[in-house]
């Protein structure tokens, strides 16, 4: 279904979509439009603008959230500070990802990157299948409380490696996609008071990164940046990716890590993206570098992840029960080189003592 008050925009959106093999099962100009059929029409996604007459993005989506709970919606919102703000809220409020729509018309039909972003996440969230089925399509926290840990579930083997590092971390590098923002706000409260920096690469475009960064400060007392070049990293401050940079870390001229951006191509899809970030910090700090790997789709980190436990150090990942997509987390978990697999709730408290005790 897609709502947006441009005529054109909805065409232009379809134009992309269907050609894909994506049925286009509702187009309206309003929230309050899309709230009175959602509930009949069930569609697998909604694409949702923020500003609209009558009934914006931000006011419609909890009704249609209660018309039609396994409904998906994505917030798709020009890259202003405003529209970053509110979608930032949105997914606070159960939108499950956003994306950066371009100002014009004419830039949307000129943007492959949108329309690749689209497609992707579109056709990924499309996959994932209420609980009960038997095909191989991502599961979510949505369809499928948890029963118990998915550490016992048997589908994946842990790392206990002897080699593993087992002392405190001298820095934490978290990586995190659809849903992540709410995971952050979870996590990162348990981080307060550290003395190691912490790095953070969410996958939003420019704009949204930084409005990221200022309500993770704002929900967690803890001091949250958006990287810039040359930044040093500060410990116990989180240094989140800004949205079109890769995010690396390097020792500057005096020896101290600090930020250095990178405009190389993008990995998984994705620019930033987290492998970058956590190969850079393994000749710096080497085994004594924890990886946290949340909700999200595909599988970006899952590279770096095995070079850092190759070279002795630590991954956790979220559990599939928690997850709102078990792509990332997933992908480290089944490739053997987690540490710990743990529901949401228990991640920042395992870092906490990590940190800590060692």
């Amino acid at each position: 279904m897609l709502v947006d008050d441009s005529a054109v925009i909805r065409s232009l959106l379809a134009r992309i979509l269907e050609p894909a093999g994506i049925k286009i099962v509702g187009s309206y100009s309003n929230g309050l439009q899309a709230v009175g059929a959602v509930a009949s029409v069930k569609p697998d996604i909604v694409v949702l603008d923020v500003e609209m007459p009558v009934m914006d993005g931000i006011t419609a989506l909890p009704q249609i959230l209660q018309a039609s709970p396994g409904t998906r919606v994505i917030m798709c919102s020009t890259l202003t500070v405003r529209n970053a703000e509110i979608t930032i809220k949105a997914l606070s409020l159960g939108a499950t990802e956003c994306i950066g729509k371009p100002s014009s018309v004419v830039d949307i039909q000129g943007s492959l990157s949108f329309k690749d972003d689209l497609l992707r996440i579109v056709k990924h969230l499309g996959r994932i299948k209420p609980s009960g089925t038997s095909e191989n399509y991502v599961t979510t926290a949505v369809a499928k409380p948890a029963a118990r840990p998915s550490t016992m579930s048997g589908t994946f083997t842990l790392n206990t490696s002897p080699t593993t590092y087992k002392g405190a971390p001298a820095v934490i590098a978290i990586g995190s996609s659809t849903g992540g923002p709410n995971a952050l706000f979870e996590v990162i409260p348990h981080l307060a008071g550290f003395r190691i920096p912490i790095v953070l690469t969410q996958h939003m475009p420019a704009t949204f990164t930084a409005i990221l960064a200022q309500h993770i400060s704002k929900q967690t007392g803890i001091d949250t940046v958006e990287g810039a070049e040359g930044m040093p990293l500060v410990p116990g401050r989180v240094h989140v990716a800004p949205g079109g940079f890769h995010m690396l870390i390097k020792k500057n001229e005096s020896g101290v890590p600090s930020i250095t951006l990178s405009t190389d191509p993008p990995e998984h899809f994705c620019r930033p993206s987290v492998n970058p970030m956590i190969r850079s910090l393994l000749p710096i700090y080497g085994s004594r570098t924890l990886a946290v790997i949340l909700t999200g789709m595909g599988a970006d980190g899952v590279e770096a992840c095995k070079q850092l436990t190759d070279g002795g150090g630590r991954v956790i990942a979220q559990d599939e029960a928690t997850s709102v997509v078990w792509g990332m987390p997933g992908a480290v978990a089944t490739a053997g080189v987690c540490s710990a697999v743990l529901p949401l709730k228990d991640i920042g408290p395992w870092i906490k003592q990590s940190v800590t005790k060692g």
